[in-house]
């Protein structure tokens, strides 16, 4: 991405229009990111948890051979799965861009909190990533805006740390032995 795009930096602003919400003013475009990112969660851990498809992806997800067993065609499910993920990881960058600034080597600590967020909610738990990745989320707000904006990745390190301590597993994962 360096070698095609440069270390310049790229933005946009796209529905900055500030709305009127419980007293507070809010861009428009972070409440389209925060209602979609909410929605698309939702309707992830329904297709996930409720659906046949859904099953026969975590079936994939957890024994891939174990699957096959039971007449689920482990490409094609993989090959979805894989497609779903890039697509939703699409739909999020769209998102974030109406209101943040990109170079070539901002991914890496996109993927950085999404790793956290993955075993912090405990590999394998949809769930517990959702309920990681708010927890993130809060933590990192709250502390940019009360204490200092350049702490929040310490704070996002401590709360990792502090769960793995007492959950080794993640906040909804199991212990394997």
């Amino acid at each position: 991405m360096l070698a095609m795009f440069g270390g310049a930096y790229f933005s946009y602003s796209f529905l900055a229009i500030p709305v009127s919400l419980f007293g507070e003013i809010l861009a428009l475009n972070r409440l389209i990111a925060f209602s979609l990112a909410v929605t698309v969660g939702l309707a992830l851990y329904l297709a996930l948890t409720c659906t046949r498809l859904g099953t026969a992806i975590r079936a994939v997800a957890v024994d891939p051979a174990a699957a096959q067993l039971v007449a689920i065609d482990v490409v094609s499910t993989s090959a979805f799965a894989f497609a779903l993920g890039g697509a939703l990881v699409t739909a999020a960058g769209v998102l974030i861009s109406m209101f943040l600034t990109f170079s070539a080597s901002s991914g890496v600590i996109f993927t950085m909190k999404a790793l956290i967020v993955v075993v912090m909610g405990g590999v394998g738990n949809l769930l517990g990533c959702l309920i990681a990745g708010l927890a993130l989320g809060l933590s990192e707000s709250l502390v940019a805006t009360f204490i200092d904006p350049g702490l929040t990745l310490a704070v996002n390190f401590a709360l990792f740390l502090g769960v793995l301590l007492v959950k080794p597993a993640g906040l909804f994962g199991r212990a394997q032995r």
